[in-house]
C-alpha cells in the first residue's frame, strides 16, 4: 500500500497519543474502560470530516487532523463540558502512504495536548473513496450542568459569543475568491478554536446553547426547534471582525452580505439563550476570557426564524448549510 503501515502498525504508532492516560488500555484492547465521577455527567459527541466536503481537497495531513479534533471539541464546549479523551476512525485511501499519516498523527498530537484529550481508541479500514475521518470527543459535565439545546424560554436574548462570518470567508480566502493578505481569515477555517474557555460562563448562565457550525440563523434556529420557540435576529447587531466588516462594505449589497456571514457556517462561535437578568453578567464573564460578545435577537414563543436588519423584515430562503 505505498509504504503504508498496516493497522496494527498504525495503532502502535498511536499509543503515544494517550498521553498515558490508563483508561485508553494503551490502545491493545477493542475497547477503553471508563470509570465513572461521582458529581459528573459525561458528555459525549461525535463528528465526520470527508476530504472535499468538510475539509479542502489536498489539504495538509496535519491541519486535517487539527481541524477534526477542533470542530469535534466545539460541540463540547457549547454543552459546558470539559474534554478529556476522544475515539478516532480512520478510512484510508490508497494512496496516503506512512509519511502522510505520520503527519497526520503529528497534528492530533500537536492538539491533543493543547488541549489536553487523550487517544482512547478507534479504527482504522481502507476505503476507495474519499478520506473521512471520525472523532467521539469525550467531556465532563457537573451533574445536571450540561446545557442542552432545548432550554430555551421565550424572552431569552440570543447571544453570540465570537465573530460571525470568518468562517466562510475564510473557506473563500483558501479558495482564493477572497482577499486576505495575514492569512488570519484562511487559518480560521482550517483551525477554528473551540471556545472551552467559555464552559463556566455558559454553566452559570446559559439555559440552551450550540456552536455554530450550520452558520447562525440555522443553529440559532436548531435551539428554537429544540425548545419549542421561535427566534427573532437581527442581521445589524452581528459581531463581526474587521475583515468581514470590510467586505460587507465592499459589496453592492450589503443586507445580502451580511445574509451570507450569517449563514455561511464554520464559525465555532457559541450562540446561547439568557435570561435578560442575566445578560450583563454573562456578557462580562464573555468578555473577560477575551471573547467578543453581543445580543443578535430574541427568542419567542411564535415559532420560526424571523430575520430583519435594523427593524426591516428580511426574508432568507437558506438558513445554513445543508448536506
Amino acid at each position: 500500500m505505498n509504504g503504508a503501515p498496516d493497522e496494527f502498525a498504525w495503532i502502535a504508532g498511536l499509543r503515544r497519543l494517550t498521553r498515558g492516560d490508563a483508561r485508553a488500555l494503551d490502545l491493545k484492547d477493542d475497547a477503553a474502560v471508563l470509570p465513572s465521577r461521582p458529581g459528573f455527567d459525561l458528555v459525549i459527541s461525535q463528528d465526520a470530516m470527508v476530504e472535499g466536503v468538510h475539509v479542502l481537497a489536498g489539504e495538509a495531513p496535519d491541519i486535517i487532523a487539527r481541524r477534526l479534533l477542533r470542530t469535534s471539541l466545539s460541540d463540547l464546549a457549547a454543552k459546558a463540558a470539559e474534554p478529556f479523551g476522544y475515539f478516532l476512525m480512520t478510512s484510508w485511501p490508497a494512496d496516503r502512504d506512512e509519511a502522510w499519516r505520520a503527519a497526520f498523527a503529528k497534528g492530533l498530537a500537536l492538539d491533543g495536548e493543547a488541549f489536553g484529550v487523550a487517544l482512547l481508541g478507534g479504527d482504522t479500514v481502507p476505503t476507495s473513496g474519499p478520506l473521512t475521518v471520525c472523532a467521539t470527543v469525550l467531556g465532563w459535565a457537573p451533574s445536571g450542568r450540561t446545557v442542552p439545546r432545548s432550554g430555551a424560554r421565550a424572552g431569552d436574548a440570543l447571544i453570540v459569543c465570537g465573530p460571525i462570518g470568518d468562517g466562510w470567508l475564510g473557506l473563500e480566502a483558501a479558495r482564493g475568491r477572497v482577499a486576505d493578505p495575514q492569512g488570519r481569515l484562511a487559518n480560521h477555517y482550517r483551525l477554528p478554536t473551540p471556545l472551552l474557555m467559555l464552559r463556566e460562563a455558559l454553566g452559570e448562565y446559559a439555559n440552551a446553547a450550540a456552536d455554530v457550525s450550520d452558520g447562525l440563523l440555522a443553529d440559532a434556529g436548531h435551539i428554537a426547534e429544540a425548545s419549542g420557540l421561535g427566534v427573532a435576529i437581527d442581521l445589524a447587531a452581528l459581531p463581526l471582525s474587521a475583515e468581514a466588516a470590510a467586505w460587507r462594505e465592499a459589496q453592492t449589497d450589503p443586507v445580502a452580505a451580511l445574509a451570507k456571514l450569517a449563514t455561511g457556517g464554520d464559525d465555532y462561535a457559541i450562540v446561547s439563550a439568557v435570561s435578560p437578568q442575566l445578560m450583563a453578567l454573562f456578557a462580562d464573564a464573555v468578555t473577560a476570557e477575551g471573547v467578543r460578545v453581543g445580543r443578535v435577537g430574541t427568542f419567542t414563543a411564535e415559532p420560526g426564524v424571523a430575520v430583519s436588519v435594523g427593524g426591516a423584515r428580511v426574508e432568507i430562503d437558506r438558513l445554513g448549510w445543508r448536506h
